[in-house]
């Protein structure tokens, strides 16, 4: 889907455009079921309820329940989203997703809001700094992080057929504008927002919108800043990252998510295996349990904000 006019998902978080794109979906495909853990409001199912009731299921505070009967929608023909909080999704029913779902590779498509520390106020019990890791590691899963609404509702579609599971990651906040044009994001594959000969930051998420942003900030002191986002960490777009290190003098990963485990480590596996020897730093959340405050004051404290990246880029440059 390319077009010249402007997407109806630009604005919208990733949690927002998914709601909306699914009760699209939903529109042409008899098939789609909801599942969610008493969250339809939070996980934006409230419409989706609204308009087909008898295809939306609510478990209650049960996920495992929820994870195992999304298995059997998925045998019965069914394509279910299931939807939790990202905390829930990847800890709480763990077990459930891997064996029920991933072990016998049932497209069930894991659709998990708050990611990262989206849920600010809630602190490290709501905050999700494993869940990437935790998917990542699952035999045959899929698992997407959308930088913006519009790369969401993209996502959403290009799950619609996968014959695997797989794992939306969304935001509860509003994530800056990357994409303003409806297109397809292939997954498997990165997008190179920006080329760079003295520092290449690879990100994903909300961290791509602060990260372009950051860049505005390294480039006025004198600095050539790419940008990649890797929305696809699994399967992860080797050549694209191969070819940006060997390619610039630095390489830096931004995430919403324990440095461990994640986009930093997928990136570090790709350096290490194809014997690439460049400047590297994995920023994120450092192996830490987080606080609580409002959304923009924990970025900061974090140094995930424009200003934060910036100064990391600049550490690892100078290095």
């Amino acid at each position: 889907m390319e077009n010249n006019h402007q997407s109806e998902f630009v604005g919208l978080s990733s949690r927002d455009a998914f709601g909306k794109q699914l009760l699209k979906l939903a529109k042409d495909d008899e098939r789609i079921v909801a599942l969610t853990a008493d969250l339809a409001s939070s996980t934006r199912l409230v419409e989706f309820k609204q308009a087909y009731p008898e295809r939306m299921f609510n478990f209650g505070i049960a996920e495992q329940d929820m994870m195992g009967a999304s298995a059997g929608f998925a045998l019965t023909g069914k394509i279910p989203f299931v939807c939790t909080f990202a905390a829930f999704a990847s800890m709480r029913a763990c077990e459930q997703a891997r064996t029920d779902i991933a072990y016998n590779n049932l497209p069930v498509r894991i659709c998990a809001s708050h990611g990262g520390i989206g849920l600010a106020a809630g602190g490290s019990t709501h905050h999700a700094l494993e869940d990437l890791s935790i998917f990542r590691t699952m035999a045959g899963m899929t698992v997407l992080v959308p930088a913006d609404g519009v790369q969401a509702a993209a996502l959403v579609r290009a799950i619609m057929n996968l014959p695997g599971p797989s794992y939306l990651r969304l935001s509860r906040p509003t994530e800056p504008t990357i994409y303003t044009e409806d297109k397809e994001f292939p997954i498997g594959k990165a997008d190179v927002l920006k080329e760079g000969k003295d520092l290449t930051i690879i990100a994903i998420g909300g961290m791509v919108g602060y990260t372009l942003k950051a860049i505005e900030s390294l480039e006025a002191e004198g600095y050539s800043v790419g940008l990649i986002n890797a929305y696809s960490l699994k399967p992860f777009d080797r050549e694209t990252i191969r070819d940006a290190a060997r390619n610039t003098q630095a390489i830096l990963t931004v995430e919403e998510h324990n440095i461990i485990g994640g986009l930093g480590s997928a990136t570090a596996e790709v350096l290490a295996e194809e014997g690439i020897s460049v400047k590297f730093r994995r920023h994120g959340i450092l192996d830490h349990f987080t606080t609580s405050a409002p959304y923009e004051d924990l970025i900061h404290h974090y140094k995930l904000d424009a200003e934060g990246i910036a100064s990391v880029g600049r550490e690892l440059l100078n290095y």
